[in-house]
């Protein structure tokens, strides 16, 4: 149950849709951080119409200056109307233990979007959304100064349900909670979100509101 709510480029080829339907000692402590024997991860290299040109590693991706790569985000909410968050897990080399929304990341290459986004849930909250809707998409750059890596993101927007129990990773999820759109804003008053959070949820919002209802 959650708590309640706290008071080297590899394999690089070449660089508001609203619709519902720097090499440094940083750097070399981030790769140690995130294992220097942990597999490679490959994530979609798109262009300014969000069209893929080219894969490139993960981490380097996010390094400055950064290299414009497809995401995901997933918004879901409860029968009562809720907003799922999530508390990334400490050990997490990017953004570790703020609050965000339910989920987020990174389609394989060639992976659709929207399989990525329900695989994702599933593998960090331990639930399947019972619903879940495309919300459009959203670019942005936004740099985040805690761990020195920028978000240069071609990000797809979901919104959904969960009906079941959420039984989340330790290794992915430090906590999480269902809040109203009130007590979403006290939590952000009190605790850091991630750098993308406001971001997608206010590109997200016409989709929300048709899941969730007016009051967001």
């Amino acid at each position: 149950m959650p708590q309640s709510l706290p008071t080297n480029p590899t394999h690089f080829t070449s660089e508001i849709d609203t619709g519902l339907d720097v090499e440094t000692d940083v750097t070399a402590d981030l790769r140690a951080t995130a294992g220097a024997s942990a597999p490679e991860i490959l994530l979609e290299l798109v262009d300014d119409e969000g069209v893929t040109i080219g894969t490139a590693e993960k981490l380097w991706a996010h390094q400055q200056p950064g290299r414009l790569h497809r995401a995901f985000s997933v918004f879901l909410f409860d029968r009562q109307g809720r907003l799922l968050l999530q508390r990334r897990a400490l050990g997490k080399y990017h953004s570790p233990g703020v609050w965000s929304n339910t989920c987020c990341g990174h389609p394989y290459p060639d992976e659709p979007p929207f399989v990525a986004a329900a695989r994702r849930t599933a593998e960090e909250l331990g639930v399947a959304p019972a619903l879940l809707c495309e919300a459009g998409t959203v670019r942005y750059d936004l740099p985040d100064e805690a761990s020195g890596l920028i978000e240069r993101e071609w990000n797809h927007l979901f919104v959904g349900l969960v009906t079941a129990d959420v039984q989340p990773d330790p290794d992915e999820v430090d906590d999480f909670a269902f809040v109203t759109a009130e007590e979403l804003r006290e939590l952000e008053a009190e605790r850091p979100f991630s750098v993308w959070f406001r971001t997608v949820f206010e590109a997200a919002l016409p989709g929300i509101r048709e899941i969730a209802g007016r009051d967001w």
